[in-house]
């Protein structure tokens, strides 16, 4: 009787498996898919252009993959550089790094698993994108301390959110055009305007903390700045669509965002925390309304 008893009790239980799995899906944010959605549709913006609408089932799998495994990648290594400053935060004080449940040992080993499937995907393509893949490896894992030495990450991370888009034209023209890169500062206006709502929602946490943001460099003129960089993205995206001839469509679904954008202002008109994180997830539906102008344009043109 003795020799088949066995203690289980060492033995990690099946809910406790799941709970550890939980963790980690909570670390990688994938309970919250909208950095991945805003992440997407500038991508896909740039596959159905620099593809004239008809992007390879292949290259649609590689970036869209590619875009959770960067997202997810880039939420670890975002926790990691804030395990500082998580817990002093309301919003992030019970992130999975924050309260130790997850090691910092075991963060960084998923975000270098999750980076190499990602480029081993990228090695399918050709060697412009490869090349390219590098920058972005750069921009998501340096993006996460720039609060510490300037107010500016919400750029940044602009810049990290839209290298799919030089990439996706690499990807399909094996160069990147004027249109490429212009709709790449389109989206960093963009990703800047959304991000300091975000930003809006910790700032005054951050303030005592030290850290910094595009919020707190705006001051009281926060929903001044957010209204010109959300014109100037604007601006930008009638460009994009002039230089690459769009049709009545595009213009719909640009003019859709329009008033989608002119919404987020009115709900934060008075910046208080709940709005604002309200008016950053609303811009899920803008990506969407451009995405979906490009798709039907492209879809509803005559043949030759």
């Amino acid at each position: 009787m003795n020799a088949q008893h066995h203690d289980t009790s060492v033995l990690p239980s099946p809910s406790g498996w799941r709970a550890r799995l939980g963790q980690y899906w909570r670390l990688t944010r994938n309970h919250k898919p909208i950095g991945s959605l805003l992440l997407l549709w500038p991508t896909w913006w740039a596959l159905w252009l620099a593809s004239g609408g008809v992007p390879s089932w292949w290259l649609l799998f590689v970036f869209t993959a590619g875009v959770w495994l960067t997202r997810s990648a880039g939420c670890i290594i975002n926790d990691y550089a804030d395990r500082w400053l998580d817990p002093h935060v309301e919003r992030t004080q019970d992130r999975p790094l924050a309260t130790g449940a997850i090691s910092g040992r075991g963060a960084l080993t998923l975000f270098a698993v999750l980076m190499l499937i990602a480029f081993g995907l990228v090695l399918t393509l050709n060697w412009l994108t490869i090349g390219l893949s590098f920058v972005g490896l750069l921009l998501a894992a340096s993006y996460p301390y720039l609060k510490r030495y300037t107010h500016l990450p919400q750029v940044y991370l602009g810049m990290s959110f839209g290298w799919g888009i030089p990439m996706a034209f690499a990807a399909v023209q094996n160069t990147v055009p004027a249109l490429g890169w212009l709709l790449f500062c389109a989206n960093i206006l963009w990703s800047t305007a959304y991000d300091t709502w975000y930003a809006m929602v910790d700032r005054d946490d951050d303030i005592k903390v030290g850290s910094k943001s595009t919020a707190i460099l705006f001051g009281d003129l926060d929903l001044v700045i957010q209204g010109i960089l959300y014109a100037l993205m604007l601006v930008a995206m009638v460009l994009v669509g002039r230089q690459a001839g769009m049709g009545m469509y595009y213009w719909i679904g640009l003019a859709i965002a329009v008033f989608l954008v002119v919404y987020e202002f009115y709900i934060a008109r008075d910046r208080a925390r709940g709005p604002c994180f309200h008016a950053f997830l609303h811009n899920n539906w803008v990506g969407l309304a451009v995405f979906a102008g490009i798709v039907v344009d492209y879809a509803l043109r005559p043949a030759g």
